[in-house]
């Protein structure tokens, strides 16, 4: 059986279930590495043939991968691997795979959520109807309440803006599209019309991201754009807090004349006294989107088929192309 080595937070490790990768490889689940300089790891790295990695994997320097002479891959059993793949690692031919196609779905369904929720302004009418606990009108205040052929604009054509896509396709929207990378064709083959992003921001009454962090998405949404957008918009973000400039969006939203749903801020934790917490218009969630609880298996089972398909000698379904990282989470 293939030699793999955990590498990984050890909080982490706890919430894994491995018990499938015990029978397919030669691993020791007590044991995880937490420094590739430890003494304590020198043996067992120098026989790795694969890391089994998750949040928290310390960076794959080119001095960590001097003690592991027999790495053949890394398998990524989580979503982006920038955090702990460097150059080195391509460098020296070592295979990379992640189970980012997994951590995906929860994403792109918490994303679908949060679309239809925000054309009903569900979280609005429950806290009104929860403070005033009688009959109203609960549509007079939300003009354009409802989400038949609401138009709805996706910033970004990656994993889980693909996935969103297809899940935005049983219903009766207008789709708009921005990626450089998505030409026409490709854009209304993914159930979309291709957009300008300062068009997409003026005409979407939903707007959801999910463009990679790179320096050339930073504050995509600053200012301008997000002045650009209707009054009553909607503003979700479960990508990267910095892509939004987090004072100019504080801003709309105290004004009141734009909602958001923010599952990602810049910086990470909002300080205290961030009006965000307490806004009416604002849906405020710490990084759950992605994969939680028993999700989280989803991830580990597509990372597990990776190392079977490694030892019978099979090429990896989902490997990570240096290439792509450029504009790839």
């Amino acid at each position: 059986m293939i030699k793999t080595v955990l590498a990984m937070d050890p909080s982490v490790r706890a919430t894994l279930s491995l018990d499938r990768l015990a029978e397919i490889a030669d691993v020791d689940l007590g044991l995880v590495v937490t420094d590739f300089a430890d003494p304590a790891a020198a043996a067992v790295l120098a026989s790795a043939e694969v890391l089994f990695t998750c949040w928290g994997c310390p960076p794959l320097t080119a001095g960590a991968l001097d003690r592991m002479p027999r790495l053949r891959a890394v398998v990524h059993a989580a979503g982006s691997v920038k955090h702990h793949v460097t150059d080195a690692c391509w460098d020296r031919g070592v295979l990379v795979t992640s189970a980012a196609v997994a951590n995906a779905v929860p994403v792109a369904e918490y994303t679908l959520a949060s679309i239809l929720f925000a054309g009903k302004r569900v979280t609005q009418i429950a806290a009104m109807y929860r403070s005033e606990r009688a009959r109203a009108d609960w549509s007079a205040p939300f003009p354009g309440l409802g989400n038949h052929r609401m138009t709805v604009g996706v910033v970004g054509a990656s994993l889980v803006g693909r996935r969103v896509l297809d899940l935005l396709r049983p219903f009766d929207l207008d789709v708009l599209l921005y990626d450089p990378y998505v030409d026409r064709h490709e854009a209304i083959e993914l159930g979309a019309r291709p957009a300008d992003l300062d068009d997409l921001a003026e005409l979407a009454d939903v707007v959801t991201i999910h463009a990679p962090e790179v320096p050339e998405t930073r504050h995509m949404f600053d200012r301008r754009r997000l002045a650009l957008m209707k009054d009553g918009a909607t503003l979700v973000n479960t990508a990267r807090g910095s892509l939004v400039d987090t004072a100019a969006l504080t801003d709309e939203l105290v004004s009141g004349r734009l909602h958001a749903v923010i599952d990602v801020t810049d910086p990470e934790f909002l300080p205290p006294a961030s009006p965000l917490y307490d806004l009416p218009n604002v849906l405020l969630t710490p990084h759950i989107a992605g994969s939680m609880g028993n999700e989280l298996a989803r991830m580990v089972d597509l990372a597990v088929e990776e190392v079977s398909r490694l030892s019978l000698g099979v090429p990896a379904a989902h490997p990570v192309r240096p290439e792509a990282l450029a504009h790839s989470a």
